[in-house]
């Protein structure tokens, strides 16, 4: 199985990938095994805006190997225009599946996000790790990193933690720093690793680590996991998904009816 097997979906003038979730998995086992690495990317509706406005955005799906959709509206939207997407592809299960599929080629995570730890104990991406080791058999962590808030603009911090990521010789890294920071760390990161894998999962390894809950499945299958989201981080998430994010997605969906 390749990556050039899969058509693409354009949405707004970006195409996803139609592809499952457990394509993605034989996807990233197949390449590593043929010594190729590569990027992830999974754009929902917040990322889609803006990309439409932000050549940096553009750019960071341009630079993609694979575009997975992350929000039901997109694959709503996909079935309007009559190519539809196979399924939803969340980042957030990624963490898992991936895990569980380099677990039988015992290849090697690196796990980058999460919360400080509290009172000297473990951070975020250590729990992470250790319930990804604990639950994907033969999975290896080649390590962790919890990084300060703004790390990346102290040049000596930042190489540093490049440096650290880079010398760990992964085979797949998680970046969990929100978007789009995580995929300016990327960027600058394939530069060391060309041979791993990438992929920025959000608020993926604070679901892992059990910091943050995730909606029900049935929440995640109805497209309403961002209300789940607004509930938990209302301050964060209100004006994102009120004023721009639910206005874009009628507009999307308006716009792949006219369309079709």
């Amino acid at each position: 199985m390749t990556i050039e097997a899969f058509d693409r979906v354009h949405l707004d003038g970006t195409g996803i990938d139609r592809i499952t979730e457990g394509e993605v998995v034989s996807v990233v086992r197949e390449a590593l095994a043929a010594g190729r690495g590569g990027r992830i990317i999974t754009p929902n509706v917040d990322i889609l805006r803006r990309a439409q406005v932000n050549e940096r955005v553009r750019a960071y799906l341009d630079d993609a190997d694979l575009v997975v959709a992350d929000g039901m509206p997109l694959v709503w939207a996909s079935r309007l225009t009559g190519a539809p997407l196979p399924e939803r592809v969340a980042g957030s299960s990624l963490i898992w599946s991936l895990s569980e599929g380099l677990g039988h080629d015992h290849r090697s995570v690196f796990v980058i996000g999460g919360a400080p730890g509290v009172d000297g104990g473990p951070d975020g991406a250590s729990r992470a790790a250790d319930r990804l080791a604990a639950e994907c058999p033969g999975l290896r962590i080649a390590g962790t990193l919890c990084p300060d808030r703004g790390f990346e603009k102290d040049p000596i911090s930042y190489s540093e933690f490049c440096a650290r990521v880079a010398g760990a010789e992964p085979d797949l890294v998680f970046v969990g720093l929100g978007f789009p920071k995580q995929e300016k760390v990327i960027t600058r990161l394939r530069v060391h690793l060309p041979f791993a894998w990438f992929i920025g999962c959000g608020a993926a390894v604070n679901f892992v680590a059990g910091d943050v809950d995730r909606a029900p499945r049935w929440m995640q299958r109805s497209g309403l996991e961002w209300a789940h989201r607004l509930g938990v981080e209302p301050r964060r998430l209100a004006g994102r998904y009120l004023k721009h994010d639910a206005p874009y997605a009628v507009k999307l969906l308006a716009g792949a009816a006219v369309r079709r």
